[in-house]
């Protein structure tokens, strides 16, 4: 069987599973107290042309990062605005709502939130008399790429940028699938970029060659005051944080993130090029490591007898949207074999 179902299911890349088989006998201090750690937050602040002004807090995987984040960004009874396809209001279980914060959802524009959408969703709040009685529009969140694999150009991401500053309110950035956005075909948006116009976002590992973790990056420290506390009061701290750090700092060594990103893209773009060239229909025009396509129900059901991969939604009555993903490990051979067998 072949496996397109997602991007983290395989274990680590080599090099990183290579630095934590090194220091596996290493004594140090816990919860992310170790020199490993503090050499990964240097790295990154580093990489996002921050540098101490800044701060990096790791944590296991992206659901935490999301839910701690919003949640220290918003007080109690504020919401978040995310686009009605955004992976915080389709597939995370409520994690955002469950402590207290209603996700505020906007019409998609292939994935992307508009910039014109966000503005006047919050002048309509302020416009009205009734808004205490109302759950304030207190912060934006994206994705890049989207939960539709697409990616948002720089001026787009300077426009939703000023529309939260002229608010008040902070623009976080979901990077689950950073690295796979950065080297996504046209893309104009460097991880400066995305660490100069967020308040906060953060650096995928789970899906980018770590065994788990995220990296949660911040220009702003202020507006994540006391946040290792509440990363603990969420239960998302790691007794044994140095594996978080030692697998960062491996990624960010000799330029593997990005060689992980180009070569899952390629992959990509070979897969995609197989299934336009063989009639079949796109649902949207992805240039990152998600490919989406509309496909009969009879072909889903041959393919699946080799290949593994997910329905994107309901299965429809004759033709159904389905999801392929590549990553780090995803071999051209098993591109391939799959092109052939439609």
């Amino acid at each position: 069987m072949i496996y397109f179902d997602s991007d983290y299911m395989v274990g680590a890349h080599p090099e990183v599973l290579k630095r934590l088989y090194e220091t596996n006998l290493l004594h140090t201090v816990g919860y992310g107290c170790d020199e490993f750690t503090a050499e990964a937050r240097g790295i990154v602040l580093d990489l996002c042309g921050i540098g101490d002004r800044g701060e990096v807090f790791f944590l296991e995987g992206g659901t935490q990062a999301n839910a701690v984040v919003i949640d220290r960004l918003l007080d109690h009874n504020d919401g978040v605005i995310a686009a009605e396809t955004a992976h915080i209001n389709v597939h995370e279980a409520g994690a955002i709502e469950s402590n207290g914060h209603k996700i505020l959802t906007l019409p998609h524009h292939d994935g992307k939130l508009r910039a014109e959408d966000i503005r006047k969703y919050v002048e309509n709040f302020y416009g009205d008399d009734t808004n205490v009685y109302m759950v304030r529009p207190a912060m934006v969140y994206i994705s890049f790429p989207t939960e539709l694999g697409t990616v948002y150009s720089k001026a787009e991401l300077e426009s939703i940028a000023d529309v939260c500053h002229e608010y008040g309110m902070p623009l976080y950035i979901d990077g689950a699938r950073l690295a796979y956005g950065l080297a996504a075909e046209g893309n104009n948006v460097s991880i400066k970029d995305i660490a100069a116009l967020s308040d906060a976002f953060y650096i995928g590992g789970t899906k980018c060659g770590a065994l788990f973790g995220e990296a949660v990056v911040t220009r702003r420290p202020e507006l994540l005051p006391r946040f290792r506390s509440v990363i603990k009061l969420h239960g998302a701290t790691l007794a044994k944080g140095r594996l978080l750090g030692v697998q960062f700092a491996a990624l960010f060594t000799d330029g593997l993130y990005e060689k992980i990103g180009r070569h899952a893209v390629a992959m990509a773009m070979k897969l995609k090029a197989g299934f336009v060239g063989k009639g079949y229909r796109l649902f949207i025009d992805s240039p990152s490591n998600q490919q989406f396509f509309v496909l009969p129900n009879g072909k889903i059901d041959e393919l699946r007898g080799i290949v593994s991969f997910e329905l994107w939604g309901a299965k429809g009555d004759s033709e159904t949207t389905v999801r392929f993903v590549t990553d780090w490990a995803t071999r051209e051979e098993d591109v391939q074999t799959l092109i052939d067998a439609l």
